[in-house]
């Protein structure tokens, strides 16, 4: 077990960096915000290079931090906790039961939307920054999500994360 507590420590190390770009460039969205409503077309085919660029840094911190929760600390925390699991399904069903998800439903949402917007933009742009506000205003529901799977394993491993 002590094996199994290390191996998360270490992912929550790594999943620490993704949260913290994530959270800037937050941030910056927030800023770039009160000069320029992008999510309508007019205004974002007026924005610079490097402003885009911030809008695609967001989105692969978000993908990243939401691949890495799924993928390498929710199975790890309930391993950590003794809730046994057989698939990927049982792992978000105990996840959400957990409270560490609020839901099932808006973890998929949140999975799918930004999914689209990877294989759509900026084909169709109008959907597209739908899809990209969208994932911008649930920024504090996959923060919850992160900060509720740090608050899970402090109760199993007493180390600073």
């Amino acid at each position: 077990m002590k094996q199994k507590h290390q191996l998360l420590i270490n992912r929550f190390s790594r999943l620490k960096n993704h949260y913290t770009a994530l959270k800037d460039y937050k941030q910056l969205i927030d800023e770039l915000l009160t000069q320029n409503d992008f999510y309508q077309v007019s205004e974002f085919n007026k924005l610079l290079p490097q402003d885009k660029a911030i809008l695609d840094a967001y989105l692969k911190r978000l993908a990243s931090l939401q691949d890495f929760l799924g993928a390498k600390i929710f199975s790890l925390l309930l391993d950590i906790s003794g809730i046994s699991y057989t698939a990927m399904t049982e792992v978000l069903y105990a996840i959400e039961k957990e409270k560490i998800i609020d839901s099932l439903g808006n973890w998929i949402d949140l999975r799918e939307v930004r999914n689209e917007l990877e294989h759509d933009y900026p084909e169709d742009l109008e959907s597209a920054l739908k899809d990209l506000k969208f994932c911008i205003d649930n920024f504090s529901k996959l923060e919850s999500y992160y900060l509720n799977s740090l608050n899970f394993a402090k109760k199993y491993i007493h180390e600073t994360f």
